[in-house]
C-alpha cells in the first residue's frame, strides 16, 4: 500500500510560524525531507524515529537536484511511508510545489498541500513594512527575482509590472538587484521610490536595509548584503519607522549560548527569543542515572513512611525521584505524612506537576536560604530525605545535621559532560559567534570549561550570565571575567538580568 506525501510550507524562517496542520502531520511523519530555509527546530516536531533527509538548495550548492528530490518523494511514498516535504515559505510561492505535486499525481500517489506563511509577506511584516496599507498601497505583486535560467529570456513584463501595482515584492533577487532596479526605473518607477531589503526575515539575525530604487543596489553592494533576502519596492517602506516592532526588541541582534540540558534549555531559550535574542542551545551537561544503579534511592523509597521531610534541590531531582517511584508501581501517596521543601519556584512547580505543593520554598533560591527557611519548621529530631545529584554541595545536609536532624542523601541522578557538543562549542567560541553564555548551575560551568578547546582568551570578550551567586562564584574561581548575575535565581530572572545589561550597555 502506498503512503502519502504532505507538501508542507515551513514558513518564512521563525519555526513558530509553522501552521497547526503542519505540526500535526510532522507529528506522525515516517520521513521528513526538508529544505535549506526550513528551521532545523521544526524537525523536533517529528517522532524520534523518523528519517530526516536534508535536500537543501542554495546558489551554486544543490544537495540534490529537483528531479532527484521528486524521485526521492516518490520512492518513499511507494514504500508506504508518511512523507512530510518541508519547504521554506509556501509550497506554491516559488517553492516548486507545483512540479512536485504534478509528479506525485502522475505517479498515482496521494498528496496534500499544506500552505505556509510566505516570506513575501512574513519578512516585510517582521521588518515593520506592510505590503498593503489604506494610506499607501491598495495592491501588491510577488515576483521572482531569479527566473529559470534555462528559459533563455525573461517572461516578466517589465513595461507593465513597473507601475502596475503599489507594492512590488521580489524573492531571491539579491544577485540580480542591479538588473531589477534598472528595469523598474526604465519602465517608469521613480528612482526615488522607497525600497528595502530584508535578509533572514522573521529570524533573530534579521537584517534590514532601507534605501530607494535608485540607490539600493549600490548600497547593498557596499555593505555586502547577502541572500536570502526579500526586496520590497513601494511607499509602504516609508511606514517602517512607525511600525517597527521586531528589530526594536531589547535583545535583538544578540547571540546567546544556552548551556542547560537539552530538556531544560527551551524554557530559557523561549524567554530570550521573546526578547529578540538569537539562541544557540549547546548543552554542556547531560542527566544520567545514578552511578549506584538506584540502590540508595530504591532503599529510601522502600522506607518512605519513616521520613518527616523530603527536600528537593532541583527540578531534575523531582523528576528522577518520581520516575523511580513510578518504576516501583507507586505514586505520590507513598510520601504519606512527609512534608516537602523545594529550593525554588521552578522546583516547586515541578512538584505541582505531580499534584503536590511544597510546604517550604525560600524567598532566595540557594541551599543556604533553603536551610534558613526550614529552621523554623524543625525541632531537631526529624528524619529527612534529600534525593539529588552526586555532585551537589554539602552545605544543606551539613546544616540540618548540625541542628540534630537525621539526613539521608541518595543519589537520584548524575550530571556528566555533554562531550558530543565539544566540537560545536569550540567552533562557536573560536569564531567569536557568541555574545553571551548563560549558566544555570556550577556543574554547567565546570563542564563548559572541560569541553571548550578554544584558546582561553576568547572568553575574555564574552559576557557570562549566571543564574545566581553560587554559579557566579564558580565562574570567578575559574577565571572568567565579564560576569553578570541575576538578582532573582530563576530563568525569568536570568533573562531580566541580560536585558538590563543590554540596555545599560546601549
Amino acid at each position: 500500500m502506498n503512503g502519502i506525501v504532505y507538501l508542507t510550507g515551513a514558513g518564512p524562517g521563525d519555526y513558530r510560524l509553522l501552521t497547526l496542520r503542519g505540526q500535526e502531520v510532522l507529528g506522525r511523519a515516517d520521513v521528513v525531507i526538508y529544505d535549506y530555509l526550513a528551521d532545523p527546530r521544526l524537525l523536533e516536531f517529528a517522532p524520534p524515529g523518523a528519517e530526516k533527509i536534508y535536500v537543501g538548495k542554495k546558489a551554486a550548492d544543490h544537495t540534490l537536484s529537483q528531479d532527484k528530490i521528486i524521485d526521492l518523494l516518490i520512492a518513499k511514498a511507494k514504500e508506504g511511508k508518511t512523507v512530510v516535504r518541508l519547504k521554506g515559505g509556501d509550497p506554491f510561492v516559488f517553492g516548486r510545489g507545483g512540479e512536485e505535486s504534478r509528479a506525485l499525481h502522475d505517479a498515482g500517489l496521494p498528496f496534500e498541500i499544506i500552505p505556509g506563511v510566505t516570506s513575501a509577506i512574513g519578512a516585510p511584516a517582521y521588518a515593520g513594512i506592510p505590503v498593503t496599507d489604506r494610506t499607501a498601497a491598495s495592491s501588491f505583486a510577488v515576483v521572482t527575482g531569479h527566473e529559470d535560467p534555462t528559459k533563455g529570456h525573461s517572461s516578466i513584463h517589465w513595461d507593465k509590472l513597473a507601475t502596475a501595482v503599489d507594492t512590488l515584492i521580489f524573492l531571491m533577487g539579491v544577485h540580480n538587484l542591479p538588473s531589477i532596479t534598472k528595469q523598474l526605473i526604465t519602465y517608469g518607477r521613480p528612482a526615488s521610490t522607497p525600497a528595502a531589503l530584508v535578509r533572514w526575515g522573521t529570524k533573530a539575525d534579521q537584517e534590514t536595509l532601507v534605501a530607494t530604487v535608485g540607490d539600493i543596489a549600490e548600497k547593498a553592494a557596499a555593505c555586502h548584503f547577502q541572500a536570502p533576502a526579500v526586496f520590497i519596492v513601494g511607499d509602504v517602506v516609508a511606514l517602517r519607522p512607525s511600525m517597527q516592532w521586531f528589530d526594536t526588541k531589547p535583545l535583538f541582534g544578540l547571540t546567546i549560548a544556552v548551556t542547560r540540558t537539552h530538556a531544560q534549555a527551551p524554557a530559557l531559550t523561549h524567554r530570550l527569543e521573546e526578547l529578540g535574542a538569537r539562541c544557540l542551545e549547546v548543552p554542556t551537561i547531560r542527566i544520567t542515572p545514578p552511578t549506584d544503579d538506584y540502590q540508595a534511592l530504591d532503599e529510601a523509597i522502600g522506607r518512605l513512611a519513616s521520613y518527616d521531610w523530603v527536600i528537593f534541590t532541583s527540578t531534575n531531582g523531582v523528576d528522577a525521584f518520581f520516575h523511580r517511584l513510578q518504576h516501583h508501581g507507586r505514586d505520590s501517596r507513598a510520601l504519606g505524612r512527609a512534608k516537602l521543601a523545594a529550593i525554588g519556584s521552578a522546583t516547586a512547580e515541578a512538584l505541582n506537576r505531580y499534584g503536590l505543593r511544597a510546604d517550604v520554598v525560600p524567598d532566595a533560591y540557594c541551599a543556604e536560604d533553603l536551610a534558613a527557611a526550614l529552621e523554623a519548621h524543625l525541632s531537631g529530631k526529624e528524619r529527612i530525605l534529600i534525593p539529588r545529584a552526586k555532585e551537589a554541595r554539602p552545605v544543606l545536609p551539613d546544616t540540618l545535621r548540625r541542628w540534630g536532624a537525621v539526613v539521608d542523601i541518595c543519589q537520584a541522578y548524575c550530571t556528566v559532560a555533554a562531550s558530543e557538543n565539544s566540537e560545536t562549542l569550540t567552533d562557536l567560541l573560536t569564531r567569536r559567534a557568541v555574545d553571551v553564555v548563560t549558566f544555570t548551575s556550577s556543574s554547567a560551568v565546570q563542564n563548559f570549561l572541560a569541553l571548550n578547546q578554544a584558546p582561553t582568551d576568547v572568553l575574555d570578550d564574552i559576557t557570562i550570565a549566571c543564574i545566581g551567586p553560587i554559579t557566579a562564584r564558580t565562574c570567578q574561581e575559574a577565571g572568567l571575567k565579564k560576569i553578570i548575575t541575576a538578582q532573582t535565581y530563576t530563568t525569568a530572572g536570568l533573562a531580566e538580568c541580560i536585558t538590563d545589561w543590554r540596555i545599560q550597555k546601549s
